[in-house]
């Protein structure tokens, strides 16, 4: 018990640590979900046993409230009918349209199933990562087909193999824009300047380091006990966990230097116990958090554990609505969140 509590009690403190410095602290706070549930059964163990050693899990488990608003929020009833202006965000890892689960025979029709999905959301911004496309003319007609009446922009890498990125897509006319390239990585953040009415917003499209490792490959190589495969995926996951650190100090720096209010949205790749997370989302209010029901998993693995995909907003503005529809183009669901100005 006493174990399991501290370890829990890493988890949380976890957060306060640069995993760039401190590399192995961000595993602890991957591993929030496991051990919260490890603690409860202690605790409801304990209980059945009438143990005095109760107080051990209980007092491991306390701090837990203050994080698990992050994975689950109770339904709510309040309306996001407001009568004042709101806008409508979606933020979406396409997963470079490569999803054949809902029955697609390739990449162009699952693209335009998802432009599809996506434009029937009536959206005002709309943020997609892991974009892909083999023709960019091509793939700009059918932007400009499936989504009129919006303002593109974009950053994609360009590979043997097509061209890789981030774009953005507004109702709303764009004052600026500008891309921030990461070292030594294929992910980025596009930011664009919005302009709201009478006011401006900068809208921060991001897409961060991965661990870039397969689940079921890890599985695989635990149960055929395959070293030599498990050790390159901890250097994956190590080379992965110091990286985004420095890539959430260059949007923070951009952030700072910027003179509007920003949206942060977009796949972290993190979890909401993590340094990522507690960075990002200092001094800006989480859609899921003021407005979610349910489970926010993003991530369909695993589901409802993974919540790697965020929209988050300045500290003056309010969410309004927050959903993640689970559509199987991606391995990723979109996070739709609605705001009032």
């Amino acid at each position: 018990m006493l174990v399991a509590a501290g370890l829990l009690v890493l988890s949380y403190v976890s957060v306060l640590f640069n995993p760039a410095k401190v590399w192995f602290m961000a595993f602890f706070g991957l591993l929030f979900v496991p051990l919260a549930f490890l603690n409860i059964f202690l605790l409801l163990w304990a209980l059945a046993r009438r143990s005095g050693a109760v107080l051990i899990p209980l007092v491991g488990l306390l701090p837990s409230l203050l994080f698990i608003g992050s994975y689950f929020q109770w339904p709510s009833s309040s309306s996001t009918d407001t009568g004042e202006e709101s806008i409508k965000l979606v933020s979406y890892n396409v997963g470079r349209f490569c999803s054949s689960r809902q029955g697609q025979k390739n990449g162009l029709e699952c693209r335009d199933s998802i432009f599809s999905a996506l434009a029937e959301e009536d959206a005002d911004i709309i943020c997609m990562q892991e974009f892909y496309t083999a023709d960019i003319q091509e793939c700009k007609r059918a932007i400009a087909k499936a989504f009129r009446g919006y303002n593109m922009e974009y950053y994609l890498f360009r590979s043997a193999r097509g061209w890789f990125g981030n774009v953005t897509l507004s109702r709303f006319p764009i004052r600026g824009r500008d891309e921030i390239r990461f070292e030594k990585s294929a992910n980025l953040a596009l930011w664009t300047d919005c302009m709201i009415g009478n006011r401006s917003y900068r809208v921060y499209n991001c897409h961060l380091e991965s661990y870039n490792i397969s689940l079921p490959g890890i599985m695989n190589a635990v149960a055929t006990d395959d070293r030599e495969m498990l050790k390159e995926a901890g250097l994956k996951m190590r080379g992965s966990i110091v990286r985004r650190p420095q890539q959430i100090g260059k949007i923070l720096q951009s952030i700072e230097d910027g003179p509007k209010d920003a949206f942060v949205c977009g796949d972290f790749n993190d979890n909401p116990v993590s340094y990522t997370y507690f960075r990002l989302s200092s001094g800006r209010h989480d859609s899921f958090r003021q407005s979610g029901s349910g489970f926010g998993a993003s991530y369909s693995a695993l589901w409802p554990l993974l919540r790697i995909d965020y929209v988050l907003c300045p500290s003056d503005v309010w969410a309004i609505g927050h959903r993640t529809p689970k559509l199987r183009y991606s391995d990723h669901y979109p996070v739709v969140a609605q705001f009032k100005l």
